[in-house]
């Protein structure tokens, strides 16, 4: 993916969409809001359009791997919805293995005293933050590694 520009990160899911997305400089990621989900075209018109009011370069999508590592339908689905998102944005998509995102963000959200409704709203697109911020670090780092800087 691109060196520099703004990313978006997408917590896919069967009701809403999180979503976050980077600063210019691809260092910090901030969420965005979540997106109720209203069918495949749609939710894939919705994230073209935040690409292109974004200038985004690159996209990750979360994918729900079982805590043993398998795939199910929920990854199968997650995987043909970044295809969709790829092929119609133009942009980079990249996969990235999310099975703690939700259970961070689930926890750092009741910390900070957030209940119910509002809690669940909220808790994707601190889940699409958390797999943004992962994903920055360790692009950062496998830079760092290339450019043989790994002080």
């Amino acid at each position: 993916m691109a060196a520099q520009g703004r990313f978006l990160g997408l917590d896919y899911g069967t009701r809403r969409i999180g979503l976050a997305v980077s600063d210019p400089e691809a260092r910090i990621a901030f969420p965005e809001r979540t997106l109720e989900r209203r069918g495949g075209r749609r939710d894939v018109e919705a994230i073209c359009k935040l690409v292109a009011e974004r200038g985004v370069v690159g996209i990750v999508v979360g994918l729900p791997l079982h805590m043993d590592g398998r795939r199910g339908p929920e990854a199968d689905a997650a995987e043909a919805f970044a295809r969709a998102v790829g092929a119609a944005t133009g942009v980079p998509v990249e996969l990235l293995d999310e099975r703690w995102t939700t259970v961070e963000a689930e926890r750092a959200l009741r910390e900070t005293g957030r209940k119910g409704k509002k809690r669940r709203a909220v808790v994707d697109a601190v889940a699409a933050t958390l797999l943004l911020r992962t994903w920055l670090e360790r692009r950062e780092a496998l830079a760092r590694r290339d450019a043989g800087d790994d002080a």
